[in-house]
């Protein structure tokens, strides 16, 4: 398969260019009648609003396909009950588009504990529910049964890291590649730029669509392998020990076969009474050596993985090693009778071809039938600018580098300041502030490999771990030009940065920290260093935390000679696969010890296709070889509680969090870490305030040290004195007759409590009658005179019950 690539904007464009750019691409028949249509060429479905800005996935796809001269319709979060909803377009000319949107539908409606999201920041009014669980899926059977005989291609982030059979968390199982499950004709992985123009350019010349198996980026079924084709066993590109028995050499499989299904005696005997000539086999055939253009892996299969979690790993490194586009080889997976084979990965656009994409007619605006409805995705970068693609940082919980690759795809300086003034221009609400120059990673910009031969037959899964690779050139200047032209432009107030930072590569140009931190941070910086324990992060494929000491020390001196207070807000994650429970207690430890505390944690999602995704469910790290006897073991903190628990200590000062901590400590062994001292993480005892709370939400909160509160319905809890209490005040009920018809005994007179009662009354009757108690004298002996006020006398200013007391006693 070829590593050039057509450039993107060379094809010779559809009849269909006539029409012009349309203000936003149309969502309904109204609106195709305006533009002068009577059918679309392609009609994207996707999860999301539509936002006609550089941001959303299916405004670039849109108008990249409206450039080519192509027709394009969007039907937005469409109610996947009705199939009408899907037609109101029309019938499509070329093909159905799937996408889930700029999320994968799961991640977008449950959280990391699975608990359902009642918000949607891609919806419009921020309203949960209005788009599927496994959205591509749903939608493209959808399609289906709306107009018979249109091809359906399926997208987006969701479908592309389902491509070949994937651990699912949210059902706890092994599913199939989606182009299974939803039945699509083609699918597209990655930045889908180059394939969704050749697939449509392709189609309308006249092709099949079962036609299309060339296309880098790409997946789809074959029932039959192309003969010029040489087939490797993945075994021999990670050894994961033995799969299946191995059977002698001199037996004939055939043989194996017939006595499986012919297990009687008889036919046994028979065969045994038969005189069979030796047979050799050789174990090592002569190979047909091929190139990486016409070779391909075969990976095990659905069935083979689903039910071993050492083949699942096995399968997951293989795959994460074939994603250069340098020198990726096609992969092949089996499902039941069915191969899913994946081409290599897409061929990187060049900075023209990016800078093309970029400078489409959007709107920049949501779609006007909205009515101005809030969109908080959109109002999060409706300011901000994505100055590159791509992340070669390769963390194993994120699945950025598998969508979009580790080779940067960078936009020119021009292009970038080009689109600064048209936010300064066109955008409404603009006040002088840019609130990002990023993407995936802020500080990526124009940093690639010194040598392109080296980049294209790299085999790394990250260039910067578990150290910053030699030939990766890390100057970042040209950033700092960006930086200071984009701030020096008329118009432009500040410029701030949003997106994350990585310090191990910013500490290598003290000028680029000085100038991000003089002007373009906003009085908190937010970074990730994600943990402080060596044994997470070499499983995250992060930093050592000393890097991010060097760092804050570089913030800290440009900030001071800067006159600015300004301050890190570090990020970290709980529950990450390799972190024990005393990982995050030392963790805790440093964040209490810096002064950190956490207002909002996240745990560790497990998003399909990423490496800890694979540690989760398999048990083994796929960042080393994997192998049955030698290979590296991976825990990881499942199941809610230990879930929790992880998490509590990253807010270690939420008093909610203390009794679940004391718990833990008391378990590993370190009660020295109870107390309320400094050097203590939690405190001994629950504050009285936070039982009262407690009490106030009806929760029952039971300790040694307090009975409150307590249920007045549970006489469990009841000491002594209540029940005598109790006792005679159901006595008394009785007596007037307020009881139920003797259900209730009258108690028995105590009389030493009655005289005890009858010296209080006669105390508190004298102290009523006189501003100052009488210490001198004691009480009548005719009992307390009463007053009119008598029954509050308690709450008068010089009566005070202490002295009462000791006049009782006397």
């Amino acid at each position: 398969m070829s590593h050039t690539a057509t450039p993107l904007f060379s094809y010779r464009k559809h009849w269909a260019e006539c029409f012009g750019p349309a203000p936003f691409l149309p969502m309904s028949r109204e609106e195709m009648d305006v533009l002068g249509w009577d059918s679309c060429d392609v009609i994207i479905v996707t999860g999301d609003a539509y936002v006609d800005h550089p941001s959303f996935g299916m405004a670039v796809i849109g108008r990249l396909l409206e450039a080519q001269g192509f027709r394009v319709g969007i039907i937005s979060q469409p109610d996947w009950t009705n199939k009408e909803a899907f037609m109101t377009l029309g019938k499509p000319n070329l093909f159905w588009g799937i996408a889930a949107g700029n999320m994968d539908s799961m991640i977008n409606r449950y959280t990391a504990d699975k608990k359902l999201r009642h918000d949607d920041a891609y919806t419009a009014g921020n309203i949960g529910g209005k788009r599927p669980d496994r959205a591509v899926t749903v939608y493209a059977q959808k399609v289906r049964e709306c107009y018979k005989g249109v091809p359906v291609v399926i997208g987006s982030i969701e479908a592309s890291l389902r491509r070949i059979a994937h651990y699912d968390y949210w059902s706890d199982t092994v599913k199939r590649s989606v182009l299974v499950d939803s039945k699509a004709d083609l699918l597209l992985y990655g930045n889908a730029d180059r394939s969704i123009v050749e697939v449509a350019h392709r189609l309308n010349n006249g092709e099949q669509i079962s036609e299309l198996q060339d296309i880098r980026g790409t997946a789809f079924f074959r029932k039959e392998l192309p003969k010029d084709w040489v087939e490797i066993d993945s075994t021999e590109v990670d050894r994961p020990g033995v799969i299946d028995k191995k059977y002698s050499p001199y037996q004939d499989t055939e043989e194996l076969a017939s006595c499986a299904k012919n297990s009687n005696s008889a036919v046994t005997e028979a065969m045994a009474d038969e005189i069979q000539p030796i047979k050799i086999f050789d174990l090592n055939p002569p190979r047909t050596v091929a190139t990486r253009d016409k070779s391909f892996i075969r990976i095990p299969s659905y069935e083979q993985v689903k039910g071993d979690e050492v083949l699942y790993a096995h399968a997951s490194r293989v795959m994460h090693l074939e994603t250069n586009p340098g020198n990726a080889r096609a992969l092949v997976q089996r499902h039941g009778k069915r191969d899913v084979w994946l081409t290599p990965p897409p061929i990187p656009l060049e900075t023209d071809e990016l800078d093309g994409v970029f400078a489409l007619p959007y709107a920049r605006n949501p779609h006007p039938s909205y009515n101005g409805a809030r969109i908080p995705a959109f109002e999060m970068i409706r300011f901000s600018i994505n100055i590159m693609r791509g992340c070669f940082g390769g963390c194993s919980f994120c699945s950025i580098t598998e969508h979009e690759g580790r080779i940067i795809q960078n936009r020119s300086e021009d292009s970038i300041i080009a689109e600064v003034e048209n936010i300064r221009d066109k955008t409404e609400g603009y006040t002088g502030t840019i609130s990002d120059l990023g993407g995936p990673t802020a500080n990526m910009w124009r940093l690639a490999c010194k040598s392109k031969e080296i980049e294209e037959s790299c085999r790394r899964l990250s260039c910067v771990h578990p150290g910053i690779c030699k030939n990766l050139g890390t100057d970042q200047t040209p950033l700092i030009s960006l930086y200071r032209r984009a701030r020096n432009t008329p118009g432009v107030k500040r410029v701030l940065i949003a997106s994350g930072l990585r310090y191990d590569l910013a500490v290598k140009t003290p000028e680029y920290v000085e100038e991000l931190v003089t002007h373009h941070v906003g009085g908190y910086l937010k970074i990730a260093p994600e943990h402080t324990e060596e044994g997470p992060l070499s499983k995250m494929m992060k930093p050592a935390i000393g890097t991010y000491d060097a760092f804050k020390r570089m913030f800290e001196k440009f900030s001071k000679a800067a006159g600015k207070e300004q301050y890190l807000i570090p990020y970290f994650i709980a529950a990450h696969p390799g972190t024990s429970t005393e990982d995050m207690m030392n963790l805790a430890l440093w964040l209490k010890s810096h002064g950190f505390k956490a207002d909002q944690v996240q745990a560790f999602y497990p998003s399909p296709m990423a490496n800890a995704t694979t540690m989760y469910h398999s048990g083994r790290n796929p960042l080393s070889a994997i192998s049955r006897k030698r290979g590296e073991k991976v825990t990881t903190a499942k199941g809610l509680r230990a879930r929790r628990l992880h998490k509590a200590f990253l807010r270690y000062h939420d008093a909610d969090n203390w009794p679940m901590i004391r718990e833990a400590l008391k378990e590993m062994g370190r009660n020295d870490l109870i107390g309320n001292g400094k050097k203590h993480l939690v405190p001994r005892d629950q504050p009285r305030t936070w039982l009262l709370e407690q009490a106030e939400k009806g929760r029952h909160i039971k300790t040694k040290h307090t009975g409150l509160p307590r249920n007045p319905s549970d006489k469990r809890h009841e000491n002594s004195n209540d029940r005598r209490k109790n006792a005679l005040r159901e006595g008394e009920q009785t007596t007037n007759g307020s009881a139920s018809h003797g259900k209730h005994q009258p108690a028995k007179p105590n009389r030493r409590r009655e005289e005890k009662k009858a010296w209080s009354a006669t105390a508190k009757g004298n102290i009523s009658e006189s501003p100052r108690p009488n210490r001198g004298k004691p009480a009548s002996k005719g009992g307390p005179k009463k007053t009119a006020d008598a029954s509050h006398s308690h709450k008068s200013k010089n009566s005070r019950p202490k002295s009462s007391s000791k006049r009782t006693r006397r």
